[in-house]
């Protein structure tokens, strides 16, 4: 009989712990002070490692994300909070509540399900508030942990099942223990550095007893394998100081992962999953191994049901702590057995594939919690029904697109989860939720690219080079998957293979397999290169000291069918022609002829054979090339990017300033400010805005160390776009000020600004509870930002003129300080009584006191200038301006709004100073003796301001700080979605990529009310009218600009009439008060 001792070593928690990421990062007050929008999705979720129940509570519970952190719910999943944002990593492998004290939670990270998409972890966590607050324990080199156990009756006691490396061999590995909650660590068992432990399971009656399964494996770039002789199942019966490896029937010879069920009611009852086959493949429950069971603390072990799906990715079976017979294996489907594991079938239904935790209520077996690659799912009748709780945002993108439609949508792949595509914002009020999503692709997906011409035509990529063009209006899907050409030729495509639309030409395709597919005719045919890639054969390339055997090595390859394929491609948008590709075997090329030839690229200090993550051609210059490097896969943890200028002739690194363990996924510039770049890694984003000099990292409220796969930056609306591989897609609207600091600030800055678009906006949604996902539009009103070095004092003064060099509106804000500020706008020209303006706070509009229903007219679309003056300093901008995208109005159409508007507002405004004038009259009057000239000319001048009718309150015009009053619509201008005879004037259609013609499904909704108080100037509004005579002056004008402001559509002679008919009343009053003397 072996015995494995207990080492002499005790690691000190002081030894190993690092400071916290927040003390590690340096984070820019810009990016702290510009705020991050989380659009989902939420309607699917993504992969679940743990579950962890307060069993005195259950409807308090933790999740445990494989890559998005923690969530925790205490109304049985009404609504969940994220506990475990700002830490070293969000790849959670297990989470254990002590039984003693559900205050005390303990957290070992780094999943700990082998896949090649898995990220690692940075150790142990503990908290001793329910999740409040979290304290780093050390362990942080174990980085995959795949089981935490804690004593039942002293929460100090615990053990930590340690994998280790996925990627490579160390010593940090095996089962830890501590017995001070985590101060100090002991290596309680340790089998070799290629050997962790991947399950422990603890006797409830005799916490001395405990099982542990020793299991081998390594992932490579090019293939898996999970067993050798050294695994197995171990036995301590004294709390870990001599550990057992039992046999008792068990197999032996080279043995995979194994997981372990203990029957609470009496230990004795062991289950084990065996997996020392590899017959079953990724999809079956059979051919990988049996179930076995022991009677007798595992002296002796029956051979049970040959249910044992995909060992390497799955490998967790439950036991009813209420009937040992009744037994649950997890998988693509999961499996019960109600005769001890003899037999199994798989009722559930309408639950999501890939099973990996699974909680059965110890006081009711009808409750079950499951995890799975589509989040949290429960039942309250053991499974017949369930409820998918998809109302938490952990989907898991590979990479993400946008079109360019008004508004812009977002398109991006999942892990198990398909395609998806979504608006970036609504035109409700309640912004975007779970049926905006819409599934356009199946399987696993990965790339998604939106034709900029026609959003309709879109192309999506699942595993093994499943291409396909299809099209959102009617459902219709074509493969475009490259074939062979000859019975001799060899294709093969790699799980995540890229498809680009050509900048220069939509109807051009590049698509990666081991050859670059070019198509000039959207997919339809294709030319192809020769092999790009180093043409390696995996089958002599060694995985734990020998090749795989797809016969013999158990998991053989799982998750990595091919090797040899292009990862990443990338066009110069500067010059056609010019194409990089990046492989899976470290091959980079380069061709300037349009994939005629092919020049092999060296980076100096890059390991051969590292992964190319991405590759990105500047739009900045021809021979300008980003590159970044993953070299995670070959056990190397370091970051790499390098940028060239001469096509690949020499190269300069980037990546000096990341830290190790920030492996890079993605680097891009910005399309228009060259010395901003982004770069997305498996522990957050950084910026640069000396391109590449140094780092600094995005911080809250964007979760700091979550993977980013992808970055885009949406050329019109300069929105900074993530693809997060842990919690969805993450939004920054504008990035203007990113853009003026990498440009360089002067002491006054106007940062570029946003495209002006005057969404109407309205609520059309059904009320809810709380068991909802809504993610929040943009903030109303069109934002400018801009910097001062220092606090000045006086007014900042924003001024907005047409190509003419008028202005149409001034905005102010009383008093700015150093560093950013920001006035919000509501697209409209200037009111007619200007407000005072308050600190923080734009001149908005004329909304509250005198006749505030009178609407100054929306912009047109066109081209205007901004200027900023702070202290005689301005620095000036481009605005473009267009129409809601739902308005059919034509040039002609939308200016007789637009002018009929002006003179309602303009009228306006003069009968708001014959009011002034004739009050003061009146004043003066009331100050003089009394006698029948004057009481005479008193009364005419009272009944012309009865006429006039200032509202309810008097006063002058309110300052409106987001405009005032906005209506329930308006005219404005070009619509990019409007028939060729009605689109955006010419001036604007050359900021447009879309040239003007695109369709939408949008339907039209009133604008809701915008606020009018304290804060951010400027932005869309309903006014609440103060009553007045319904016959008043002010009424009318009110009346006519209401009935004209209030929807899109052409003026018509029944409001213009009645539009002019107010001016000429009011114009007749306003002369009257004049004469008066």
């Amino acid at each position: 009989m072996k015995r494995h001792f207990l080492p002499l070593t005790i690691l000190s928690l002081s030894l190993l712990t690092t400071p916290l990421l927040a003390q590690e990062t340096k984070v820019d007050p810009v990016l702290q002070e510009l705020g991050w929008r989380n659009i989902g999705p939420a309607i699917m979720g993504g992969r679940i490692d743990d579950l962890a129940v307060v069993e005195s509570d259950p409807k308090t519970y933790y999740v445990a994300t494989a890559a998005g952190g923690i969530f925790k719910t205490t109304n049985h999943g009404t609504t969940f909070e994220s506990i475990f944002d700002g830490y070293e990593t969000s790849s959670i492998g297990d989470i254990a509540i002590a039984p003693s004290d559900p205050n005390v939670v303990y957290v070992g990270t780094g999943e700990a399900n082998n896949r090649q998409s898995s990220s690692w972890g940075y150790g142990m966590y503990k908290s001793d508030d329910a999740g409040k607050t979290w304290k780093h324990l050390g362990l942080e080199k174990t980085q995959h942990i795949g089981r935490v156990v804690v004593h039942p009756k002293d929460p100090k006691v615990l053990y930590v099942a340690a994998l280790g490396k996925l990627w490579g061999p160390n010593p940090e590995r095996g089962l830890y223990k501590s017995v001070d909650g985590g101060e100090t660590w002991t290596k309680s068992l340790y089998i070799n550095d290629d050997t962790g432990i991947t399950d422990v399971a603890m006797d409830p009656s005799d916490p001395n007893t405990l099982y542990a399964a020793a299991y081998t494996r390594r992932r490579t770039a090019f293939g898996f394998a999970g067993g050798s002789a050294d695994g197995g199942l171990y036995k301590t019966a004294d709390a870990g100081k001599t550990w057992k490896k039992l046999s008792g029937g068990l197999p032996s010879g080279e043995v995979g992962r194994i997981g372990i069920a203990i029957y609470p009611k009496n230990p004795k009852i062991v289950y084990v999953t065996w997996e020392n086959d590899n017959k079953g493949g990724t999809q079956s429950a059979q051919g990988n191994g049996y179930i076995w069971r022991t009677d007798d603390g595992g002296e002796s072990w029956e051979r049970r049901a040959q249910t044992n799906p995909r060992p390497m990715y799955f490998s967790q079976i439950r036991v009813d702590p209420n009937d040992d017979e009744t037994v649950y294996v997890t998988g693509v489907s999961t499996y019960v057995s109600v005769d001890g594991a003899k037999t199994f079938s798989s009722p559930f239904s309408r639950v999501h594939a890939d099973g990996h935790a699974l909680w059965i209520d110890p006081k009711d077996s009808d409750h079950l919690l499951l995890g799975c690659d589509g989040g949290i799912q429960v039942s309250w009748d053991q499974g017949k029904t369930w409820d998918y709780l998809n109302h938490i945002v952990i989907s898991q993108f590979y990479e993400v697109h946008y079109d360019m439609r008004f508004p812009y949508h977002v398109y991006g792949g999942l892990q198990d989860n398909g395609t998806w595509e979504a608006p970036s914002r609504t035109l409700d009020a309640r912004g975007v939720t779970n049926d905006e999503w819409l599934n356009v692709g199946g399987g696993d997906g990965f790339y998604a690219q939106a034709d900029p011409l026609d959003w309709r035509v879109i192309y999506t990529e699942s595993q093994g080079g499943a291409v396909a063009r299809f099209n959102q209006a009617t459902g219709e899907r074509k493969s475009i998957r490259p074939r062979a050409e000859t019975p001799g030729e060899s294709l093969q495509f790699d799980w995540n293979s890229p498809i680009l639309i050509s900048s220069h030409n939509p109807k051009k395709l590049f698509f990666g397999g081991n050859k670059l597919f070019i198509s000039l005719d959207r997919g339809d045919t294709w030319r192809r290169t020769d092999d790009l890639t180093g043409k390696p054969d995996r089958t002599k390339l060694p995985i734990l000291g020998k090749p795989v055997d797809p016969a013999k090595t158990l998991s053989a390859n799982d998750g990595q069918d091919t090797y040899g394929s292009i990862e990443t491609i990338s066009e110069s948008p500067v010059k056609e022609g010019v194409i990089w590709v990046g492989t899976d075997d470290g091959v980079l090329q380069v061709s300037q002829d349009d994939g005629k030839t092919w020049t092999k690229c060296t980076v100096p200090g890059v390991p051969a054979g590292t992964y190319v993550s991405r590759v990105h051609a500047s739009p900045h210059a021809a021979g300008r090339c980003y590159v970044s490097f993953d070299g995670h896969r070959s056990d190397d943890f370091k970051p790499y990017i390098f940028v060239t200028e001469d096509f690949g002739a020499t190269w300069k690194k980037l990546s000096g300033s990341l830290p190790d363990g920030s492996t890079v996924s993605v680097t891009r510039d910005h399309p228009r400010t060259p010395n901003l770049l982004f770069t997305g890694t498996e522990r957050g984003a950084y910026v640069s805005f000396n391109r590449g000099a140094t780092w600094e990292r995005f911080d809250k409220p964007f979760p700091a160390s979550i993977p980013v796969d992808d970055i885009q930056v949406h050329p019109r609306e300069n929105d900074l776009i993530f693809a997060t591989h842990a919690r969805g897609i993450w939004i920054l609207d504008d990035i203007g000020a990113l853009e003026a600091k990498a440009a360089g600030l002067a002491p006054v800055t106007l940062a570029p600004v946003k495209p002006a678009v005057p969404y109407r906006i309205a609520s059309r949604k059904a009320i809810t509870g709380h068991k909802i996902y809504v993610a929040p539009n943009p903030t109303t009103g069109n934002p400018f930002r801009f910097y001062l070095d220092e606090k000045v004092k006086g007014a900042a003064t924003l001024t907005i003129k047409d190509t003419k060099g008028k202005v149409v509106r001034t905005l102010t804000q009383a008093e700015p300080s150093a560093g950013w500020n920001l006035i919000r706008w509501d697209i409209r020209e200037n009111p007619a009584v200007a407000p005072t303006a308050t600190a923080n706070q734009g001149g908005g509009g004329f909304g509250g006191g005198f006749g505030g229903g009178v609407q100054a007219p929306r912009l047109l679309p066109g081209s205007y200038t901004a200027t900023l003056t702070v202290a005689g300093q301005s620095s000036t901008q481009p605005l473009a301006v267009y129409d809601d995208p739902r308005s059919h109005l034509t040039d002609k159409e939308r200016k007789e709004v637009h002018d009929i508007l002006a003179a309602l507002r303009d009228t306006y405004g003069e009968l708001d100073a014959a009011r002034t004038l004739l009050t003061e009259k009146r004043t003066a009057l009331e100050k003089e003796p009394a006698s029948p000239k004057r009481d005479a000319k008193l009364k005419e001048l009272t009944e012309l301001l009865a006429q006039i009718a200032p509202t309810a309150g008097g006063g002058r015009p309110g300052g409106g700080g987001q405009g005032g009053g906005g209506g329930r619509g308006g005219q404005g201008g070009g619509n990019p979605n409007a028939p060729a005879n009605r689109r955006t004037p010419g001036a604007l259609r050359g900021n447009d990529p879309q040239g003007g013609n695109r369709p939408t499904t949008a339907t039209p909704p009133p604008a809701t009310g915008g606020a009018t108080g304290s804060g951010e100037s400027g932005a869309e509004g309903q006014p609440t009218p103060r009553p007045a005579p319904s016959n008043s002056l002010t009424t009318r004008l009110g009346r006519a600009s209401q009935n004209i402001d209030a929807l899109i559509e052409p003026l018509s002679p029944g409001n213009k009439k009645e539009a002019e008919a107010a001016i000429q009343a009011a114009k007749k009053a306003i002369s009257a008060a004049k004469k008066l003397k």
